[in-house]
């Protein structure tokens, strides 16, 4: 056999296929990451302006005129108001100016991203430093010392949506990428079920009382987390289904490729380019993303819309699932060959020797 029949042997068609797929998803990787990560930008960066009388109206139009158009600005009542809106994460940032003191307050929230957090501090400084006054910082919603950047919440959700589509793959691997029936196909569901709520808990373990990187609410975390691994599992599962291997694939490219630096985990989503900005929410690591921050430092505020994103992928992913099985064709009877129905073969019965 010539080294190009082996080579023929070794590579068929159908992988030299899978492998310029993945060759694909690591140039879809690359442009994904770095087209998102690499140049931070503050784009409508949602901020209120506290200010007695026209002031305050005054400085918003002046905030809202700057270059690049960084803020997008509101005029709110009182502090009150304020911080009540930075809790429930209706705004970012808040500006309290004091016309009796040269001193202004600025409302931060480190727990969102020390990324943003910066850029407002160094955007607001220097415009404060224009008018010949002072700011001060007051953290309305601070990251723990422990939680270095307020990534850890970003990086537990990773964590879940690998658990869910490695957990998918696996059981499509050992047993074939498309369930054989209904049953096969509930069977892995129920096993996808089972692993989400025992890796939601331990996720949610390990980052709170063990590492203490992540304050909040325990069984929070862990109900996030349960549904977190079966949202992208089931969306897996579904994929397969669908596709076959290359659903595989399908699943790295909207979870990891398109998802994780969508997901204002690094960089929180005012400071991402418009695409990767409109997608985040809508996927799994920006929804739980969000839901993680919330629990952790905004009491819990603010997560109706991304529980009801992962609730979306959880029963869309079973629903296709189960509905790709059943429509699938079954795979043709093989007839078992028997000795009473095998030909003939010597010595046996009414074969000659």
């Amino acid at each position: 056999m010539t080294f190009v029949d082996e080579v023929k042997t070794a590579v068929t068609p159908r992988a030299a296929l899978l492998v310029i797929g993945v060759l694909a998803l690591q140039l879809l990787f690359i442009a994904s990451y770095v087209g998102a990560l690499h140049h931070p930008k503050p784009t409508d960066i949602k901020v209120a302006v506290v200010a007695p009388g026209q002031t305050a109206t005054q400085l918003a139009g002046e905030l809202k005129q700057l270059s690049g158009s960084p803020l997008d600005p509101r005029v709110l009542p009182d502090e009150k108001t304020a911080r009540k809106q930075m809790l429930n994460r209706d705004i970012d940032a808040a500006l309290l100016v004091d016309p009796r003191s040269s001193t202004d307050t600025l409302l931060i929230a480190s727990g969102q991203g020390s990324t943003e957090t910066s850029i407002l501090l160094n955007l607001f400084g220097g415009l404060e430093q224009q008018q010949q006054r002072s700011l001060r910082p007051d953290d309305v919603a601070p990251a723990t010392v422990q939680d270095a950047d307020g990534l850890s919440s970003f990086y537990l959700v990773i964590g879940w949506c690998v658990g869910g589509y490695l957990c998918a793959a696996i059981l499509a691997i050992s047993a074939g990428a498309r369930p054989a029936n209904r049953s096969r196909a509930v069977i892995r569901l129920g096993v996808m079920a089972l692993y989400a709520v025992v890796g939601g808990i331990l996720g949610a373990v390990i980052t709170g009382p063990i590492l203490n990187a992540l304050p909040g609410s325990v069984f929070g975390l862990w109900g996030l987390g349960a549904l977190t691994v079966f949202a992208v599992g089931a969306a897996t599962l579904a994929l397969q289904a669908v596709f076959g291997v290359v659903g595989i694939g399908l699943a790295i490219l909207l979870i990891v490729v398109a998802g994780n630096p969508s997901a204002g985990g690094a960089f929180p989503l005012p400071l991402l380019p418009d695409f990767w900005r409109s997608i985040g929410p809508a996927l799994p690591p920006g929804a739980g993303t969000w839901v993680a921050r919330s629990i952790a430092y905004f009491r819990g505020n603010a997560v109706t819309g991304p529980l009801l994103v992962l609730c979306a992928w959880a029963v869309g992913g079973t629903l296709v699932t189960l509905v790709a099985t059943v429509l699938r064709k079954p795979p043709r009877d093989r007839r078992v060959v028997t000795a009473e129905s095998a030909p003939g073969l010597p010595g046996e019965p009414g074969q000659p020797l």
